[in-house]
């Protein structure tokens, strides 16, 4: 079901001083942050040859990251994201095999404009899992 890696996500408490360690101690080439209002979250994605690292950033007094913060003060790995193919019948078959898709169950519409779904991270040896539907050749 699930395809390539899209992207690991990293949540940082300072979102310019990891952007400058990105660029200037890793050598990465940094795309400009992009506020997504509707994950409380502020993104960064860095390409790589064979994936994507995503910096996340709290937007706003609700992010789901401030809480990831106070809990790890330093940042660190927030969730990995998986393509799939068609996010709905990738759903229907997670339920039916007993796993704990967060939210209301419905996709929303992530930092790169497809569908995506988050997995309970009790189901996924402590791993927070995020779903995104991938079309086609990219």
């Amino acid at each position: 079901m699930i395809g390539k890696l899209n992207h690991v996500a990293i949540a940082v408490p300072d979102l310019s001083m990891a952007i400058k360690l990105y660029e200037g101690t890793l050598g990465a080439i940094v795309g400009e942050p992009q506020d997504e209002p509707n994950h409380g979250v502020t993104v960064v994605f860095i390409n790589l040859p064979n994936t994507k690292i995503e910096l996340l950033h709290p937007l706003g007094s609700n992010s789901p990251i401030e809480k990831f913060l106070e809990k790890n003060p330093a940042g660190g790995i927030h969730h990995v994201c998986y393509e799939v193919a068609d996010i709905i019948s990738a759903r229907e078959k997670l339920i039916s095999n007993g796993a704990h898709i967060l939210g209301n169950g419905e996709p929303k519409i992530g930092a790169h404009g497809n569908p995506v779904l988050f997995l309970h991270p009790k189901d996924f040896n402590g791993c927070l899992i995020e779903l995104e539907e991938i079309k086609g050749d990219h």
